[in-house]
């Protein structure tokens, strides 16, 4: 780590390029370099991953550097931050009081954060859509605005198709096509929150089969005729070969 912070002195200092970032300028790349670490965990090359982790490892060192730089805080207060936000998050294994007790991670996250108008407040405005529809679900769930059951979702789930096909069927334009849409999209959220599972990674699964599935169809069609020279009977067959 002397190493790292050592390197990231000497580039501030000497190249041309660093010298001149800042935190706007850093933060698209530190996304960039989270999302490669996920694809290197989804393709499970952990050669990749190292590399991966140490990209978004410079990224953490580079916004630290920025911050002490400008009197605000160091890597030191980065981590002390942590290790006494992840102790306080896991009283289950810290507390021996709590010991065995399913941690409530909702109720002791709403309890750091400063007494707001709303339970919706703090949320990061950059998160992706999907993630972002996530934690609204879950602040609100963790204030009793939720359904009993599973049950309720589904019967959502119905109601916004039907409203997205009575959208469809009106005269009332592409807006109201895609508020009707975007409501479908944050139910079929809900729903994988309710069922416990991340809609990230299940759309992430759905995107690597559809690619696989259509490769096959590709290398089953042959070089004689293209895919757009099938008819659609032809192509759901293939679609048919390729899943089996």
């Amino acid at each position: 780590m002397e190493r790292l912070f050592g390197l990231m002195a000497r580039l501030r200092q000497d190249c041309p390029w660093d010298r001149v970032q800042t935190f706007e300028t850093i933060a698209p790349c530190t996304i960039e370099e989270a999302y490669e670490v996920a694809d290197a965990i989804a393709r499970e090359d952990f050669d990749a991953l190292r590399d991966e982790l140490g990209d978004l490892l410079f990224q953490v060192a580079f916004h630290a550097h920025l911050a002490n730089e400008r009197g605000h805080f160091d890597i030191e207060d980065v981590v002390e931050s942590i290790l006494d936000k992840m102790i306080r998050r896991h009283p289950h294994v810290f507390e021996p009081s709590a010991a065995g007790e399913r941690p409530e991670w909702e109720r002791i996250k709403a309890a750091e954060r400063p007494r707001a108008a709303s339970a919706l407040d703090g949320l990061a405005t950059a998160l992706p859509p999907l993630a972002k529809a996530a934690k609204l679900q879950r602040r609100a769930a963790a204030v009793g605005f939720d359904w009993p059951d599973v049950e309720g979702v589904f019967a959502k789930l119905d109601e916004e198709i039907a409203e997205l096909r009575e959208a469809l069927e009106g005269e009332e334009g592409t807006q109201r096509v895609e508020s009707e849409l975007g409501d479908l999209l944050f139910t079929c959220v809900n729903l994988a929150r309710r069922l416990d599972l991340n809609c990230d990674r299940a759309l992430a699964g759905a995107n690597r089969r559809f690619e696989q599935r259509f490769r096959r169809m590709e290398s089953l069609t042959g070089r004689e005729r293209r895919l757009e020279e099938r008819t659609p009977e032809e192509l759901d067959d293939l679609w048919e070969q390729a899943k089996e």
